[in-house]
């Protein structure tokens, strides 16, 4: 039987997660968020982890995630399926689900960037908090990086992030604002920005994301990490594409886990 490479490299990363996965204790938590709403967070806890990296998948974000861990949607995604990869790194990894009311179509769509996605996003930091104490970064992918950039201009003082992390980034949105139309100078955490030069996905041209770290003037450090190589299967806005870094994702990982680590 003949496997065609870009196949070959998914199986191999999936192998690779489920390896990971096994070895990583792993337990589904509902967090209370607005009245009668729960904020469900699939939480992987290594062994003295140093940082939580909250987790925002692309797409409509209902991820379905089930008390066993079991995913309905999104397993592809490039952040959700390196859960483990950012485990083995040494975080404590919050893979973040639409809310309890958000758990139909259309989901997150057309909500990330309103005042009930910020109380269930909070909601999940106070508790991450409480149960660690430990510095908390949100990372997001695709059109979690609206989510991500949205939350970092909206919440201030103690409730802020210890840090943001946007990789291919939406820099264009005929549906929504795109993360350049935000007010990005309000954040003031560390901003870290991973995209592959070769990100055909219409909403994330490369040309677009040099301009837009020139927004976070207010950023106590800011860096880009520019991605070759790997591989492209599929449609280009999707996980097997550029666009979600497939055949690179323990190289990507392992970069942005070392930025995060530098103090």
């Amino acid at each position: 039987m003949n496997i065609s490479r870009p196949k070959l490299v998914a199986w191999m990363s999936a192998a690779l997660s489920a390896l990971i996965q096994a070895q990583t204790p792993m337990r589904v938590i509902d967090v209370p968020t607005r009245p009668g709403v729960t904020q469900r967070l699939l939480v992987l806890t290594p062994d003295q982890p140093k940082a939580v990296v909250l987790l925002f998948a692309g797409g409509h974000g209902g991820l379905q995630i089930a008390l066993d861990g079991t995913l309905g949607w999104g397993r592809n995604n490039f952040l959700v399926r390196s859960r483990e990869r950012f485990a083995a790194q040494g975080f404590m990894v919050a893979v973040i689900d639409a809310p309890s009311d958000m758990q139909r179509a259309p989901f997150l769509q057309g909500q990330r960037q309103r005042r009930e996605h910020v109380a269930d996003v909070r909601a999940a930091m106070t508790w991450l908090r409480a149960e660690t104490k430990l510095p908390i970064w949100l990372i997001g992918t695709s059109r979690g990086t609206q989510s991500v950039a949205y939350l970092a201009t909206e919440l201030t003082d103690a409730e802020r992030p210890d840090g943001i992390v946007l990789t291919a980034s939406v820099v264009q949105d005929k549906r929504g604002r795109p993360v350049p139309a935000m007010p990005l100078h309000k954040v003031t955490v560390p901003v870290l920005v991973a995209h592959h030069e070769r990100d055909d996905c219409v909403a994330c041209p490369y040309a677009d994301v040099v301009p837009m770290m020139k927004q976070f003037t207010n950023a106590p450090r800011q860096k880009l990490l520019t991605f070759t190589g790997g591989v492209s299967e599929g449609d280009p806005c999707e996980a097997l594409a550029h666009h979600g870094f497939n055949g690179i994702e323990n190289e990507v990982v392992r970069q942005i886990a070392a930025w995060i680590s530098t103090k």
